[in-house]
């Protein structure tokens, strides 16, 4: 019977030590906006879950959605106007 530690250094070679390239950390850093917008809508989401829903409660949900809204619009205008020729 073979130990698995002893395996461990055949089957972790093959993995890269590598974090993301740059292209990927610049894509990240242009979707932030995005990402946080949704984290906070999550977090109103959450926030209301154990309360009674109230129109303040609303409010906020309106609120965090526009903002999410607001980021993917500003998203794909900024996708859209990095595509050659797409728009006149």
């Amino acid at each position: 019977m073979e130990i698995i530690a002893a395996l461990q250094s055949t089957v972790m070679a093959d993995l890269p030590d590598e974090g993301p390239s740059d292209a990927e950390l610049d894509s990240i850093e242009i979707e932030m906006p995005l990402i946080l917008a949704e984290v906070e809508l999550l977090d109103v989401q959450i926030s209301v879950m154990d309360r009674p829903f109230t129109d303040l409660s609303a409010r906020r949900i309106r609120r965090a959605r526009r903002r999410v809204l607001a980021a993917r619009r500003d998203l794909t205008n900024l996708a859209v106007s990095e595509v050659p020729g797409a728009a006149a």
